[in-house]
């Protein structure tokens, strides 16, 4: 992957900026989930574009795939050390953004808020 002026935000966006690949990431927090899984949680995503997404980050080496040998095939995808390591900004765009909801008259109400894996891994 190559980074333009080796801008370490430039950076963090190509790695996170795709449109869906925070909320990967987020539901990946605290546990292991199969490609079916993710497409429940990320509802909006089409399964092309959501396998688009899960292959860029683990080419990044954010997520692991792991892929057993059973019949029908059985895939699961988990966050990698380094993945992990991107919870915090996770933590921090949410909160950015639920204040900034709020600023403008609107409660957050996303699936970010309902619960919180991530705070008490951080």
């Amino acid at each position: 992957m190559e980074y333009k002026e080796n801008c370490p935000v430039a950076a963090t966006l190509e790695l996170i900026g795709g449109k869906y690949k925070a909320l990967i990431l987020w539901h990946l927090s605290d546990k292991k989930l199969r490609f079916s899984e993710l497409r429940k949680a990320v509802q909006s995503a089409t399964p092309k574009m959501l396998t688009q997404q899960l292959r860029e980050l683990e080419s990044c080496q954010l997520i692991h795939r792991e892929v057993f040998p059973v019949i029908p095939p059985k895939v699961e995808y988990s966050l990698t050390e380094t993945g992990r390591s991107l919870l915090p900004i996770l933590v921090a765009m949410r909160d950015w953004g639920a204040e900034y909801l709020r600023k403008k008259d609107l409660e957050p109400s996303c699936f970010m808020m309902a619960s919180d894996p991530i705070s008490e891994r951080i």
